[in-house]
């Protein structure tokens, strides 16, 4: 079974953000072994700059990279990554044991985002959307994705 993890920093505070959330993770046990890892982020101040931002984001870095699997595809969430559809992604998702990976890890920064070293550290860059979402409802959407994603790989009809 695929190894599947979401990495996010923060963590989840309004209750239906975890109910959407934990709807999903609990169907995709049906498909995958799956995971996640909340990362501590940096705390900023009200108006911050653009170098406290940077030092920020490379702390985060940090822990991000420690947390990442050698034998995983692994997916930066960010608005200039590309995008695709749900068919594009579960073609993904049948692409990797051919690659010989076991799993996949998706990533989803802070609101500052993700540092330029991680997403240079991942296969795909993936966006949802040019809109800007807040990173919690990115989670919820990505995991419904997921579902979706596996949902199209074992011929179900929950993607129309």
């Amino acid at each position: 079974m695929i190894q599947v993890e979401i990495i996010y920093l923060g963590g989840e505070k309004e209750t239906y953000y975890k109910d959407a959330a934990n709807e999903y993770i609990k169907r995709l046990g049906a498909f995958c072994s799956f995971s996640e890892k909340i990362i501590k982020d940096e705390k900023l101040p009200q108006n911050p700059s653009d170098n406290e931002i940077k030092t920020a984001l490379e702390k985060e870095a940090d822990r991000i990279l420690a947390e990442l699997k050698p034998k995983h595809l692994k997916i930066a969430m960010c608005i200039e990554g590309k995008q695709m559809s749900s068919e594009e992604l579960a073609t993904t998702f049948n692409d990797v044991p051919m690659r010989g990976l076991s799993g996949i890890t998706f990533i989803i920064g802070s609101s500052e985002g993700l540092s330029e070293r991680v997403k240079k550290a991942c296969d795909i860059r993936l966006s949802m959307s040019k809109m800007t979402f807040p990173h919690r409802l990115a989670r919820v959407m990505l995991l419904e994705q997921i579902y979706r994603a596996f949902s199209i790989c074992s011929g179900k009809k929950y993607h129309k």
